[in-house]
């Protein structure tokens, strides 16, 4: 731990384990802090500086499960602790503590509601995103001195939009939409009243952070065509500044972005994003890869992404499209795509192929599917249904063998069994079964050419799977194709890599598909 005011180091250790979300006092005596434990599930501790953390006390989260997030939040005023509890992406309650009071009890603030609730603190206010009787979003003011339910306050109601985040700066809220999968940042004052937009460069993604009382933020924007940008906000006075933006070797005035919809197997319209070199002859033939996930409540927004800027320059297309089971439209189209109504995530995938085929981009020969963890099962079903539609799949840390995943590594990912269902169950064994890919696989069949990618430090999705289906797959293809298995024996589920192993997998990734499809 480093006292970075002091600029030395402190005495203070935490031992090993899986921690999450700090939250300092005001007076920066300690902090409170989120750990899993093995067989007790996640607890909130208090670490006092100078202290043997062996001994932090533990005061939230007797009684919860396994299954459950366990989160501490601090008021920058000192006053109060949040303690926030998921069941996975589906529901959140909160538990407040008042800091003044000595050895004062949490008491639910918001419990007993089938719905999710994201606060920020606003002085005595609490901010609040819920879907609460609104599928798209919509927020709440709560007064953390009288906070009774028939005391909340609606200040920025529903609309046709979703509502994917948001920020209280200065003395205003921040509602940062999802327009058909692109950002559009509101303005609100803290009673409600519309206040206009942030400004964006143009469609993509976009975010806002800063705190309540001051008026310095910062806004990121990117898209498929255009890098990681950081502007310096002024919440009081509107003015944006260019503080940052990744340098690179990309020319983005020779490529184009454009979104296109089509039709599901139901009838449901799905959008997908499509880029590429300006003036792409279609004639059927290029190289496309197609991107998902479809899962989880995630929104697949356009972002840079270096892989598919190297593939759009060679003149190959990048395809995403926005499957049910994220969140670009809003806790529907999340739930429209899970647990027994799963099946609807890989028909709007297949669409998008067919659509990409149907309207001469590309054909089979030349058409690659990709996607990880939920996406790596995306991808993995995908292909054991339609292996007619696609030349190669990259598929990285997935889950594959649905009716055993949760039993693979006791407590592995619990929030998972919320999104797909738990196969100990009956009644859900039944359709998770139906399309589980390690299942699917059929002997004899001409299966595409596959990379599956995992690691021994996965501790998310469990990696026996992608080294079981690897084996599956070369046992039972008739195809002639490649069924690779890149294993790092040191690689977790994603992130905190040094930069030398991301450019090492982000080459293998790019040069397998660009083998495959006949880039060179």
């Amino acid at each position: 731990m480093l006292d970075v005011s002091q600029r030395h180091d402190l005495p203070d250790h935490l031992p090993r384990g899986l921690y999450q979300s700090i939250s300092w006092k005001k007076d920066g005596s300690g902090f409170y802090y989120s750990l899993g434990r093995r067989g007790l599930g996640r607890r909130i501790y208090f670490h006092a500086l100078g202290t043997d953390a062996e001994s932090d006390p533990e005061i939230f989260g007797t009684g919860y499960q396994s299954e459950n997030g366990i989160f501490p939040e601090a008021s920058a005023d000192g006053n109060y602790l949040l303690a926030i509890v998921t069941w996975g992406w589906l529901k959140i309650e909160l538990h407040l503590q008042d800091l003044r009071e000595k050895n004062a009890p949490f008491v639910p603030l918001i419990a007993g509601i089938d719905a999710k609730f994201y606060p920020q603190f606003a002085g005595d206010y609490l901010i609040v995103q819920t879907d609460w009787e609104a599928s798209n979003g919509r927020i709440l003011r709560i007064d953390l001195r009288e906070p009774v339910r028939e005391k909340w306050r609606e200040i920025v109601p529903e609309a046709a939009d979703a509502i994917r985040s948001f920020a209280v700066i200065g003395n205003k809220v921040f509602v940062n939409y999802l327009h058909n999968a692109t950002a559009r940042i509101a303005i609100f004052s803290l009673d409600g009243e519309s206040l206009g937009q942030a400004p964006l460069p143009a469609d993509g993604t976009a975010g806002i952070y800063g705190r309540y009382g001051r008026d310095e933020s910062i806004l990121y924007f990117g898209s498929y065509t255009t890098p990681y940008s950081i502007y310096r906000y002024n919440s009081s006075t509107g003015k944006s500044d260019l503080w940052y933006r990744d340098a690179v070797p990309f020319d983005s005035e020779n490529f184009a972005m454009r979104q296109v919809w089509y039709s599901s197997k139901d009838g449901t319209r799905v959008p997908m994003f499509i880029v590429h070199r300006k003036g792409l002859a279609l004639d059927g033939n290029r190289p496309t890869v197609l991107y998902g996930y479809g899962g989880f409540s995630a929104s697949l927004t356009p972002e840079f992404n270096y892989g598919a800027a190297w593939w759009i320059e060679q003149g190959g297309v990048y395809a995403v499209p926005n499957l049910r089971g994220g969140g670009e439209f809003g806790e529907a189209w999340h739930r429209a795509g899970m647990l027994e109504k799963k099946q609807n995530v890989f028909d709007d995938f297949i669409a998008a192929a067919e659509w990409l085929i149907a309207n001469r981009y590309t054909n089979p020969e030349k058409l690659a599917i990709s996607g990880g963890s939920n996406g790596g099962l995306l991808v993995g079903a995908v292909m054991t249904q339609r292996a007619d539609l696609m030349r190669a799949v990259y598929c990285w840390h997935p889950d594959l063998d649905m009716v055993r995943f949760h039993n693979y590594t006791k407590n592995n990912n619990p929030p998972a069994l919320f999104e797909y269902g738990n196969p100990a169950d009956p009644g859900q064994f039944k359709f998770i079964y139906a399309y589980s890919p390690y299942e699917r696989v059929k002997p004899g069949t001409k299966y595409p050419a596959m990379l599956l990618t995992s690691g021994d430090a996965d501790t998310r999705v469990p990696p026996a799977q992608a080294r079981k289906m690897t084996a599956r797959m070369q046992a039972a293809t008739a195809s002639g194709l490649p069924i690779l298995l890149y294993y790092d024996t040191q690689a977790g589920h994603a992130g905190f890599k040094p930069i030398s192993k991301v450019l090492e997998d982000l080459c293998i990734e790019w040069s397998f598909l660009a083998w495959q499809l006949g880039i060179e």
